[in-house]
């Protein structure tokens, strides 16, 4: 039913429209999302940067329906990486294939990534494809092995997610082939035909793919706000000899502000996820709606940072 409820609101237009207007509702959205545009999102990346994380900006959007919404979308990806450059901020980007045309063409889709990753090399700076619901996860690992990575194999990677049946063989996948990999739970509302619907078997394959990509993987992600998963990360290197330099911890924008820097003081490499964009709203409802357990691990972990910072 909650699930039901937040999938209608997040398409009633007149709802984004109050939302947008309404201080608290705003207030609370500017938590976990930086802004609607470029610039609040850079100013977000320069906090950031002055508290020692570094940054991947995330532009919101939906799945485009034409060539000219996708090669839009495209341009905007090589106008922040330019902004980017020119601000020498230390941040990379995050890309949706959705978002760049892969529903209309993956003819199309390979082209505005080329132009996206061409300049990312130029840059030397770093393009991550984020992974979406099962529907899609072969779709993208093949155009990511098959027709970007051997031609930017420095300036891009991938993302897998531990609740699916299938990650640890394309954890093996991506270490053979030396590809830089984010690991993370997942969000999505996946059928138990390709995902554990218990969250201890959704850990247990997190533990043992973050474990393989520590030993063998091209400097992975460890994207996680589990404590007791950063935990054992920290106690796993340290009995492998694993260098802090080797990977870093990966944190969404605005979740677990005290677990961040706490781990940059122990001196771990950390970066944040920052979404930003004029459809805040659709991404609040949708990605709480994908899992409705969100609503609470992020009421959670807001309750958590404030009673850290009392201590």
């Amino acid at each position: 039913m909650l699930r039901s409820a937040l999938l209608y609101l997040s398409g009633q237009q007149q709802i984004f429209r109050f939302v947008r207007n309404n201080r608290l509702a705003k207030s609370f959205a500017n938590r976990f999302v930086a802004g609607e545009s470029l610039d609040t999102a850079l100013a977000a990346v320069t906090r950031l940067n002055a508290r020692g994380i570094t940054a991947s900006l995330d532009l919101l959007g939906e799945s485009v329906h034409n060539e000219v919404e996708a090669r839009a979308a495209g341009h905007a990806y090589v106008t922040m990486l330019d902004r980017i450059h020119e601000q020498k901020a230390r941040a990379n980007v995050s890309v949706k294939l959705t978002a760049m045309g892969l529903d209309v063409s993956e003819d199309l889709c390979v082209a505005i990534m080329h132009e996206i990753l061409q300049r990312a090399r130029d840059y030397q700076t770093f393009v991550r494809i984020d992974m979406e619901s099962s529907e899609y996860t072969q779709r993208t690992l093949d155009l990511f092995e098959q027709r970007l990575y051997p031609a930017y194999r420095e300036s891009v990677g991938i993302v897998l997610q531990s609740y699916l049946f299938r990650t640890f063989a394309d954890v093996q996948r991506a270490n053979l082939i030396k590809a830089r990999v984010r690991i993370c739970k997942g969000a999505y509302k996946e059928p138990e035909t390709v995902a554990y619907p218990d969250k201890k078997d959704v850990d247990a394959t997190y533990v043992r793919c973050m474990h393989e990509l520590m030993l063998k993987g091209n400097y992975p992600g460890i994207a996680t706000h589990d404590e007791t998963i950063i935990k054992e990360a920290k106690r796993f290197v340290k009995e492998n000899d694993i260098a802090p330099s080797r990977f870093e911890f990966q944190m969404l924008y605005g979740v677990r502000r005290d677990l961040q820097d706490k781990l940059v003081r122990e001196g771990y490499r950390m970066r944040v996820y920052v979404p930003f964009g004029t459809q805040w709203y659709p991404y609040l409802m949708r990605r709480l709606a994908e899992r409705p357990a969100n609503v609470a691990f992020l009421t959670g972990s807001v309750f958590k940072e404030m009673v850290g910072r009392r201590r």
